[in-house]
């Protein structure tokens, strides 16, 4: 092979490499909260698995205050930079993970005590839970961010080991709390371990600091991460209110069936936004067809995913999830196709990120947080819960249009931006 060859074929098995190890992960702590999800639907039943679904949600809307401020940018800005520099701002990332998990945990625990019955408990549980979550899943990002999935990898497995001796009690204790506890023991056990991995402590210190200076980016990361995030939650509370808790949990239900097309989806996540940062440093040309690949394969995968689900006898369906999968296979394909269109869209955000054009993808998400929002509540209003399936399907698609629309007008300015750039570093020539 020549030296050329060799050139090109390096980044792309590195790439692979990256790719390789973020799905592998993700497959790890996708299995893990899989686990977590069937092991309630199973024991406790649609109501209770409703409740659980509440708490997750809110558990999701937590994660992306955290990642909004903490983590998102560490991956935009310190991708694949000298290790020294890596160190320190991986420090103060999962310090101020920690803060907000501890801040908001507290939030919940006093909220949860405050309000009893069978919501109470839960809530308070994941409040305990809550900081042991966020840390662990800073150092997941801080591993990638340094081009070291195996770590995120192995990190994740332990927390996956941890949590099946926590769930074996959890099932004796019989209850939505004890599962949440359990989970949150194991990720304890994981942060742990990050540190054996890294030498890392969180600077929950410099916290401050950290947010000061990445207050450009964390600012629209988080308005634009608990946006989705929010309407999430709105949409299973108004769900809840106009067709009752189990179709909560009933939705819960068709998003478990997908949870393997999740997690590729998310195991990619990890790692695209450094890759397209790496892309765009290389050869800047080449994003806008990384980022269709990245966006196509998704869709293309999600609808095989959901295909196979639809041929999927009853008794494994029953096997899987219980006395939910009756009312949750019916959903299969608008959740299949509200998927894929997520997943096309994420393609388009990836470029987003790495342009660091966080007016652009701010703008984007708010859009796609006021259709979901509207699509799910509109759609229960008119058809009970398959109609919030569809709806929400249908905004997806809205979505990911506008996600590519605003991709392609980043990508002409940053390609105006550069050719100004480098007309004007071009040394003034004087004839005589």
């Amino acid at each position: 092979m020549s030296a050329e060859g060799k050139q090109t074929t390096a980044p792309a098995r590195g790439l692979a490499g990256r790719l390789s190890w973020g799905l592998a992960d993700q497959a790890v702590s996708s299995m893990t909260n899989f686990a977590v999800g069937v092991f309630v639907a199973r024991s406790l039943g649609v109501t209770a698995f409703g409740v659980f679904s509440l708490a997750w949600l809110t558990y999701g809307l937590v994660l992306n205050v955290a990642r909004g401020l903490a983590t998102d940018p560490l991956m935009v800005r310190f991708s694949g930079v000298p290790e020294k520099d890596w160190r320190a701002a991986a420090a103060r990332s999962s310090g101020t993970a920690l803060v907000i998990g501890c801040s908001l945990g507290a939030v919940c625990l006093l909220v949860g005590l405050g309000l009893g019955g069978r919501v109470g408990p839960a809530f308070a549980s994941l409040g305990v839970a809550l900081p042991a979550l966020l840390l662990q899943d800073s150092r997941r990002f801080a591993f990638f961010a340094a081009g070291a999935g195996h770590k995120a990898f192995t990190n994740d497995l332990v927390q996956g080991v941890a949590l099946v001796p926590a769930m074996v009690v959890a099932a004796r204790v019989g209850s939505v709390a004890a599962f949440l506890l359990a989970w949150g023991a194991a990720a304890a056990v994981a942060a742990g371990y990050g540190f054996l991995q890294s030498g890392i402590r969180p600077r929950v210190t410099a916290t401050r600091g950290w947010l000061r200076e990445q207050r450009d980016l964390g600012g629209r990361y988080l308005v634009e991460n608990v946006s989705l995030s929010a309407a999430g939650q709105l949409r299973a509370y108004g769900l809840g209110a106009i067709a009752g808790v189990g179709a909560v949990g009933t939705v819960r239900g068709a998003e478990l069936l997908l949870g393997p097309f999740l997690a590729l989806l998310m195991g990619l996540s990890l790692v695209t936004v450094a890759e397209a940062a790496r892309v765009l440093r290389e050869a800047a040309h080449r994003l806008g067809g990384f980022c269709l690949r990245l966006g196509g394969g998704q869709a293309v995968a999600a609808l095989l995913w959901g295909a196979a689900l639809l041929l999927m006898p009853d008794r494994i369906g029953e096997l899987v999830l219980g006395d939910v999968w009756p009312s949750s296979s019916e959903l299969i394909v608008p959740a299949t196709l509200g998927v894929a269109g997520a997943g096309l869209g994420t393609g388009a955000a990836a470029g987003l990120r790495a342009l660091a054009a966080a007016r652009r993808s701010l703008r984007c998400q708010l859009f796609a947080s006021a259709c979901y929002l509207g699509g799910g509540l509109g759609g229960a209003a008119l058809a009970g819960t398959a109609g919030s399936a569809w709806g929400v399907a249908t905004a997806t698609a809205c979505a990911s249009a506008l996600w590519w629309q605003q991709l392609r007008a980043a990508l002409r300015e940053h390609h105006r931006t550069s050719t100004t750039e480098t007309r004007n570093d071009i040394p003034e020539v004087r004839t005589t």
